[in-house]
């Protein structure tokens, strides 16, 4: 009798544990539901003008990110490259080049980073692409971002190529000697330079949603458990009858 009691403490730990991940899966759809329905809604938005300096502190990334504005501003010299070997969230974007990042500077005097928008491989030189080049004050219509984090995997920025890894403002522009204020950047959706480059487009924001089939199979789990169980339990009683 005492290996039942054994089997069944360790089936019904398992089974806790598994129902309980189950249960964490239901919460966590819940939870990325919420979050692409809000994501949409900020995406989907008209243009909202760029919140003033004064607010730029109490921004946060949960609360902004991808917020859809507009602002006037006047591009500075100067661009830097970030990598790119194609984009979950441009789905135009297929092949691998550079994101154009330049800085642009607000009536105000204030700098924010814009990502101007896609170029391929060959056209990274600004020479060839000479009619995307702004000059005076434009109306850019973007997504607020936040600065991307370096990867455990994401290569060291390669300077003699001109080539950065991560979405990092101020990284690029102290390599770039730049002055930056906000702590976002902007990527550009409107307007298209002439001659289309740097490739600038609207965000499609597509999250993974798989917590329904890993709920079920945690509940599947749950459920073989309790057979299995079930079975050895029956047949050990049986045969304890017997003796």
């Amino acid at each position: 009798m005492r290996s039942i009691v054994t089997a069944s403490v360790a089936a019904a730990i398992g089974l806790a544990v598994l129902l309980s991940l189950g249960t964490w899966q239901l919460q966590r759809m819940t939870w990325k539901e919420n979050l692409i329905a809000t994501l949409d809604a900020r995406i989907d938005q008209a243009p909202q003008p760029l919140p003033s300096r004064t607010a730029w502190p109490s921004l946060r990334e949960a609360d902004s990110e991808y917020a859809r504005v507009k602002f006037i501003a006047t591009l500075l010299p100067g661009e830097a490259f970030v990598y790119t070997a194609g984009s979950s969230l441009r789905p135009d974007v297929t092949s691998q080049g550079f994101w154009v990042f330049a800085p642009a500077q607000l009536a105000d005097g204030v700098v924010v980073l814009v990502n101007r928008g896609f170029v391929p491989t060959e056209r990274k030189d600004a020479a060839t692409r000479r009619q995307g080049t702004s000059s005076g004050a434009v109306e850019i219509v973007g997504y607020m971002r936040w600065p991307e984090s370096r990867g455990m995997f994401a290569p060291a920025d390669d300077m003699k190529a001109d080539v950065f890894f991560t979405r990092d403002p101020q990284a690029m522009a102290a390599a770039r000697g730049w002055t930056v204020d906000a702590p976002f950047y902007i990527d550009q959706e409107l307007p298209v330079p002439a001659g289309g480059l740097p490739k600038p487009g609207r965000i499609d924001v597509k999250l993974p949603n798989n917590h329904w089939q890993y709920a079920i199979t945690w509940y599947g789990l749950a459920l073989a458990l309790i057979g299995v169980y079930g079975a050895w339990l029956v047949g050990r009683l049986r045969r304890h009858a017997a003796l």
